[in-house]
């Protein structure tokens, strides 16, 4: 009769109709459809660049296409130790047990089984026990009893679908951490190559100024220019130098970050990762189409899965509206004697139907129901922005590449014609042809024009790393998970040698091909005949880049 009128309320609940319960399996609720997206059909510069290529074979191991492998031990050493790895693991385990409890909560919720013995004495002062014989006696008892919720609304398998969708979420936000962690060591890697290269850049930088800081003293000393000429020298010098500090200052930070992205303590990584280029992207680009951002980014896997999710807790708060109807029963045995505990005489026991039916609750269960269904709609909107944002952050890493690339290319002009205007202007002041402002504009000029170049270059690299960061590229390194003992530590390693399994890995040599430039010789007065110049490397992806693309100015005294 109850479940009668639990049918009928389903014409009337306005919630779900009755053949939509059927439809869905005798559950009520809506049964979960994937929200659409808005994608774009192709990237914006997909038809007039032939480096994007719409292949999705290197994606998954994107870093190693720098074919740097410091980098690629770095990558293998994060994944294995990374603490905010351990932790969304971590999650992801307690999802699963989560999702274990709601497939135990459709099975009989309650199966207990008690059991006891007691010594009992009555009191044979009274008048309605002063007839017994036997005032001592035991009582031995056995029982189980059970309750069981019927599942006649989908309660419980609701409860499992959405179980099911938030360990989807939770592997989905590891995959997500697994492509920051990866990403944010390419990043400090490139950082601290940047950083490598501007104080070696800087350094040589110094040592022609000091040339010019001579021949100003030259000249002074000879009186053939005022004290002004020396003190405009040494500031300029003074303001390269300044460089250095300041990007040791970067230096350190993209090494403790490192450390932080390894789970080691922080400590100095120089003598592991010692002295190499920035990183040089390949030529081509493969990010696939827009449309597989829906398969492979992370994120908005999970934000999908979070919509799933609560599409079943609308079906949840639905079965609020029905009648709850159990089974229960108790199994009992009862005796003096613990032999005859399991005769048939001393078995009693009671099973039956019952029900509960919240039917005055002024209009709260209809108000979780709007609620939850104002929630999906929500993690909807959410789920598509995710979509626009990825395809956006996408975008915008093809464009910073791209245009850093050309921007490099521009700065390379910029400086191979400042290195002319200096070699001219140091010679012409030397001969008293110029004077030393014009050379101090010049310096610092290239100065600054080198430092914009090597950060270009760092850019270059940067806008790799955030491409396939926005493409969900690199979560695909679990697929070799590593060892219980790795995943189960209870401390970090705090040994560089344990935790770097990359120390035997040849270091790539960036100075191979560099000479010292010579000092300049100590005479009363310095000549020089040129400054030497500099071939740099174009940005074009076949060249050579980094520190190497900024040879010294030689400097040439009699």
């Amino acid at each position: 009769m109850v479940l009668v009128a639990g049918i009928v309320l389903l014409g009337a609940s306005g919630c779900t109709s009755l053949d939509e319960y059927l439809r869905n399996g005798f559950q009520v609720g809506p049964d979960y459809g994937r929200p659409p997206a808005p994608i774009a059909d192709h990237w914006i510069d997909s038809g007039d660049n032939p480096r994007l290529l719409s292949d999705r074979s290197s994606i998954a191991d994107w870093w190693t296409l720098f074919n740097d492998p410091v980098l690629n031990g770095l990558v293998r050493s994060a994944y294995q130790q990374n603490l905010t790895v351990r932790e969304a693991g971590f999650r992801v385990l307690a999802a699963r047990a989560s999702r274990r409890i709601a497939v135990g909560n459709l099975f009989p919720q309650t199966q207990t089984g008690n059991g006891g013995f007691t010594r009992e004495a009555l009191s044979t002062a009274s008048a309605n026990t002063s007839f017994v014989q036997d005032r001592f006696y035991s009582i031995w008892d056995y029982g189980f009893s059970l309750a069981w919720e019927l599942d006649i609304w989908g309660r419980y398998r609701r409860a499992i679908e959405a179980a099911d969708a938030n360990l989807d979420v939770s592997v989905e936000e590891y995959d997500g951490v697994l492509v920051t962690l990866i990403a944010d060591v390419a990043s400090s890697y490139v950082s601290y190559r940047t950083a490598q290269s501007q104080i070696e850049l800087a350094t040589r930088s110094v040592k022609l100024q000091e040339i010019s800081v001579s021949i100003a003293k030259a000249r002074y000393k000879g009186g053939e220019t005022s004290k002004i000429d020396v003190d405009q020298s040494e500031a300029i010098l003074a303001q390269t130098q300044a460089i250095i500090p300041q990007q040791e200052i970067i230096l350190r930070q993209a090494n403790n970050s490192l450390c932080v992205l390894l789970g080691i303590p922080t400590t100095d990584l120089a003598p592991i990762l010692g002295e190499g280029p920035i990183p040089k992207a390949p030529v081509d680009v493969a990010v696939g189409l827009p449309a597989d951002l829906l398969r492979r980014r992370p994120d908005v896997r999970q934000a999908e899965r979070e919509v799933a999710a609560q599409s079943a807790e609308i079906g949840i708060a639905e079965t609020d509206l029905y009648p709850l109807i159990s089974i229960t029963g108790v199994l009992d045995y009862n005796g003096q004697d613990l032999g005859n505990l399991f005769r048939s005489n001393a078995f009693a026991g009671t099973i039956g139907p019952s029900f509960k039916w919240n039917i005055f609750n002024y209009g709260r269960i209809r108000a979780n129901v709007e609620l939850q269904r104002a929630e999906f709609q929500q993690l909807i909107a959410a789920y598509q922005q995710t979509v626009l944002t990825a395809n956006q952050e996408v975008e915008n890493g093809i464009v910073f590449l791209f245009k850093s690339e050309e921007q490099a290319e521009y700065l390379l002009k910029s400086v191979l014609a400042d290195q002319e205007a200096v070699s001219a202007a140091v010679v012409q002041y030397r001969d008293g042809l110029a004077n030393f402002t014009s050379v101090a504009l010049l310096e610092q000029d290239l100065v600054d024009q080198q430092v914009s170049y090597v950060d270009t270059l760092g850019n270059v690299a940067l806008g790799f790393v955030d491409i396939y960061r926005a493409l969900g590229g690199g979560w695909q390194i679990r697929c070799q998970p590593p060892s219980e003992d790795e995943m189960y530590a209870t401390e970090p390693p705090h040994s560089l040698s344990d935790s770097l399994p990359f120390l035997e890995l040849p270091l790539p040599n960036a100075g191979a091909n560099q000479q010292a430039a010579p000092k300049p010789e100590s005479t009363p007065k310095p000549k020089v005949e040129s400054v030497p110049k500099v071939t740099l490397p174009s940005t074009a992806p076949s060249e050579p880049s980094g520190v190497e693309a900024l040879e010294n100015l030689e400097k040439e005294a009699p």
